[in-house]
């Protein structure tokens, strides 16, 4: 019951920042991080997946619970003080489906540092679901890639059919930037993204290792690639 209560709390407090969000759209949203308290980070674990593969501090899921209260307080404290920094990105190379030879590279973030960016995306997510179009279905709540394509379908049955092309452009993506550098990424919605904790995780280094060095790999989002950095602001800017 307890659980259930913070979960209720939680909800009541995003929808009261996608209610101020919604009532002034030109608004930049200064007091947003005081809603991330120990009950939000908690939610926050919660909500992060626990059998990905481990960062480079080697701390995995069962580890981090052992003292998790301790845990999560200390890293609210480092985020709340502005002493946290994000560690390296551990780069791993893995097998390019139907490329010989060729490999894929994907950014594994610490645990730690995953349940901090689950935290602030749920306090950014519902400010920004207000300036979404209602044809965006990109890793959004409550959407899914099958009610964008039942969408299509009934717009196509609509004018009576017509030209669907799938494409993919050659590594497109290996080197591309999906997001306007650090230093000129301020928001105009939210006050959060435009302050340091953001900002200058984007400058850290990566570590690499290769796929054989990390059996419990499983595949990632196209937006982990070269910019793991970016998981947070890609999940919902998408």
């Amino acid at each position: 019951m307890p659980r259930t209560l913070d979960r209720e709390v939680i909800s009541t407090k995003q929808q009261k920042i996608a209610d101020l969000a919604r009532r002034a759209p030109q608004r930049v949203l200064l007091t947003l991080a005081h809603h991330i308290d120990l009950m939000w980070m908690e939610e926050a674990y919660r909500r992060t997946r626990k059998d990905g593969a481990v960062g480079v501090d080697g701390v995995t899921a069962e580890a981090y619970e052992q003292r998790l209260q301790e845990n999560l307080s200390d890293l609210l404290e480092r985020f709340k003080s502005g002493r946290y920094r994000a560690p390296p990105v551990r780069r791993v190379h893995i097998p390019k489906d139907g490329a010989k030879n060729k490999t894929r590279p994907i950014g594994i973030p610490t645990l730690e540092d995953k349940v901090l960016q689950r935290a602030v995306l749920m306090a950014l997510e519902p400010v920004y679901e207000q300036d979404f179009p209602d044809c965006s279905y990109g890793f959004r709540p409550g959407r899914s890639p099958h009610q964008a394509l039942e969408v299509l379908w009934r717009g196509l049955m609509g004018i009576g059919g017509g030209w669907v092309i799938d494409l993919d452009i050659q590594c497109f993506l290996d080197r591309c930037s999906y997001y306007p550098p650090a230093d000129c990424g301020s928001s105009k919605r939210s006050g959060i993204a435009s302050g340091s904790f953001i900002l200058s995780p984007l400058r850290l280094p990566c570590e690499t290792w290769m796929a054989s060095s990390s059996p419990r790999l499983t595949r990632c989002n196209t937006v982990w690639r070269d910019t793991p950095r970016m998981r947070m602001a890609s999940t919902i800017g998408t």
